[in-house]
């Protein structure tokens, strides 16, 4: 059940919803959030992209503030829309374990109450196209439910997607029985902490992280604490995406040039990724659709949007030419 339109924290004419989820035995009350950016109504008739929403999913430890990103897809007529996910940032209770879940399915929950605010549901029929926006853990999530759910979006755009572990696809192997041993009979125990703060650092440095928002637990300087069912979790979806999915329509893949490892503070970390390794995500972009495009942005960091300068334009520029060509000359789903 979704609530009533307020404006958002990001300050009009952002508006968000909340979406109740029900109750959670050991959580509490789960609820997502949904955020909405509309064109200019007069403007957006003759732009390209006036019968498409956006739908977009933020990454591990995130949640939604990329303005800037909005107003792009509103100048080219779409509706644009930000998920807060369950246990992240505006959708966060007290109660919760933040970013906690135990199947990357259970998002669908969350993604089908979206859609269903939206004029996108399963029961309806929507007249507007869809388009997909992922963002790291986002990206995962939505590439495996595009794939679960053909013909549902037109297209779908992945900012430097969680396709694959960090260890590459042996490592994975490696560890995933040790992984969920463990989620089996203590599945929300502690774990050692992975993020040494280097991103949130690189971003800082920057200037891009948001200073209106002050909500510092909704995007810890290293990240949500990290649980075994969590985990394994992940490392289900990696392999998913390693035997092979069709996410069935063009699909544009945005990564870093390069990657920096996150073992100490180096300032290459302002001009790559210091999250993923990104030679591997392009490897494993290949595995999701048959029409991937994938696009390498130099001196891009994780959050390609929230790049330097030089960096963002680009991204910006290769972003808004694939919408242009791709969805804006009406390209259905490839079912």
């Amino acid at each position: 059940m979704a609530g009533q339109w307020q404006t958002d924290v990001l300050g009009k004419p952002f508006e968000q919803v909340t979406l109740d989820l029900g109750l959670d035995e050991e959580d509490g009350p789960l609820a997502a959030t949904l955020v909405r950016l509309m064109p200019n109504p007069v403007v957006a008739v003759v732009q390209p992209l006036r019968d498409v929403d956006v739908l977009y999913v933020h990454g591990w430890s995130d949640f939604f503030f990329q303005a800037e990103l909005a107003r792009m897809w509103t100048g080219l007529g779409a509706r644009f829309h930000a998920l807060d996910l369950r246990r992240y940032g505006r959708s966060l209770r007290t109660e919760n374990a933040p970013g906690y879940v135990d199947a990357l399915d259970d998002y669908d929950v969350d993604i089908e109450a979206a859609l269903t605010v939206m004029g996108q549901g399963m029961d309806a029929a929507p007249r507007r196209r869809l388009v997909l926006l992922g963002h790291s853990t986002g990206g995962l999530t939505l590439t495996l439910w595009a794939a679960r759910h053909p013909g549902r979006a037109s297209a779908v755009v992945l900012n430097s997607p969680w396709l694959e572990f960090q260890f590459g696809a042996v490592g994975r192997q490696a560890i995933a029985p040790l992984v969920n041993a463990r989620a089996r009979f203590d599945p929300r125990g502690n774990q050692p902490a992975v993020d040494l703060g280097f991103y949130t650092r690189a971003l800082t440095e920057l200037g891009v992280l948001p200073l209106a928002v002050d909500h510092p637990d909704w995007r810890p300087e290293r990240g949500f604490p990290t649980r075994p069912a969590w985990l394994a979790a992940i490392l289900d979806g990696h392999r998913r995406i390693a035997a092979g999915v069709d996410v069935g329509c063009p699909t544009l893949v945005l990564l870093s040039s390069r990657s920096t490892p996150p073992l100490a503070w180096n300032e290459t970390m302002t001009t790559s990724d210091s999250v993923l390794v990104v030679d591997d995500i392009a490897k494993s972009a290949t595995r999701i659709g048959r029409l991937v495009t994938i696009a390498r942005i130099q001196d891009a960091v994780h959050d390609v949007f929230l790049s330097g300068p030089a960096a963002r334009a680009e991204a910006y520029r290769v972003l808004r030419r694939w919408a242009v060509d791709t969805v804006g000359r009406g390209i259905r789903p490839l079912v």
